[in-house]
């Protein structure tokens, strides 16, 4: 079975493809700068080519106070956002050199930009008539990975220490680009998974729709599942039980692309979905990789004899609280109530009585003395 998986995962390997030139985009872009508020400037960097003709990418670039060298953090928003000065400012006043980014072909405050790239509504997305380096997927990618060369280029930015984030649809991005640019020391997709043709909001609407050959040329190039496999840093991966976008199952098959020692996971019962930078975990995940703070909880495998979930523990913070996730809900994923209840730490694991219930889908979360949780993959008993 071992070898067929593999053999498997080669074919798969085989037929991704990287329309990103590396070499090309680590090179600094050409830059303008604008008008300096608080902690942040305006910049406007150089894209690629777009239908043939030079675009030109907004950002905010945020400073902390102090001479540095300092930690850095490119910051990709999602489906509806924009460039946020605040999320900016939020990573500036924690110590990073930061760069909040356009990839929706706007300007400040979502104004117009004359020279912008494709914009960011989902029949641009997920068009099948177009070369690859006019497709937005190709312009995003590129836009984050050109925004981390520029970071690197600056003289306050420490080049040993850079991170990734990205929030839904800058989740899915996060996912590719952290399989493309090797240079990032962390990353941090909230939300965001691929196999989107598998299971997604997206996949009835556009995927199902496509011809066969033209989806697979989509996954190919554009589904996360094509990239996942080059990601050489420790990576977060960030979401909720029934997130309306990115399901359990599409996830689960995503974050088990990337090798183990570098995957972390946090999957929260609940977790609302929009443009949030107040939750404790990408914070604290990026600090414990670039600042040498205490690292995440980490959850082994989930293990099950009989009735009862276990699951080992490696933690630097002490744990506040243990609880099994679980519902026996079936059917789409967006619409599965969850429960936790208490679950035990003792002797360097967490472990719980598993109820007699089937089906039953389940996972172990861990929440230590910051608030920061961290789970289990999920399983489950009776079919998930």
């Amino acid at each position: 079975m071992r070898i067929l998986l593999l053999l498997l995962a080669g074919l798969f390997v085989a037929r991704a493809e990287n329309p990103w030139n590396a070499e090309k985009l680590s090179q600094p872009p050409k830059a303008d700068w604008g008008a300096t508020n608080e902690l942040t400037q305006e910049v406007w960097y150089e894209g690629e080519p777009y239908m043939g003709k030079p675009t030109r990418i907004f950002a905010y670039i945020g400073r902390p106070e102090g001479k540095g060298p300092h930690p850095a953090i490119v910051l990709v928003h999602g489906g509806g956002g924009e460039a946020f000065r605040d999320w900016a400012m939020h990573w500036a006043k924690r110590g990073y050199v930061s760069i909040a980014m356009d990839t929706a072909g706007k300007g400040p405050k979502k104004s117009a930009n004359p020279d912008a790239g494709p914009g960011q509504d989902d029949a641009t997305k997920f068009r099948t008539d177009l070369p690859a380096q006019d497709m937005w997927t190709y312009h995003a990618v590129a836009a984050a990975i050109r925004a981390h060369s520029l970071l690197l280029s600056m003289p306050e930015v420490d080049k040993t220490r850079t991170a990734l984030t990205g929030i839904s649809w800058g989740g899915y991005l996060t996912c590719i680009i952290a399989g493309v640019d090797h240079r990032f020391k962390a990353a941090v997709p909230v939300y965001g998974c691929g196999f989107l043709h598998e299971n997604s909001v997206w996949k009835t609407q556009w995927l199902d729709k496509m011809p066969a050959d033209a989806r697979a040329g989509w996954v190919a190039k554009w589904d996360p599942s094509s990239h996942m496999a080059g990601v050489k840093c420790p990576i977060l991966f960030f979401n909720g039980t029934s997130d309306f976008a990115y399901p359990l199952d599409s996830y689960r098959k995503c974050y088990n692309l990337v090798r183990p020692e570098l995957r972390h996971l946090s999957v929260i019962i609940e977790l609302k979905h929009g443009h949030f930078w107040n939750f404790p975990e990408p914070d604290a995940f990026i600090d414990s990789v670039l600042l040498g703070k205490a690292p995440l909880t980490r959850l082994g495998d989930i293990e099950v004899k009989g009735a009862v979930a276990t699951a080992k523990l490696t933690a630097t913070n002490p744990p506040a609280k243990a609880e099994l996730c679980l519902t026996s809900d079936t059917g789409p994923w967006q619409r599965r109530k969850w429960q936790s209840i208490p679950a035990e730490i003792k002797d360097g694991a967490i472990t719980a009585a598993l109820p007699d219930k089937t089906p039953l889908t389940f996972y172990l979360s861990v929440t230590d003395s910051n608030g920061a949780r961290t789970t289990t993959a999920h399983a489950g008993r009776g079919g998930e």
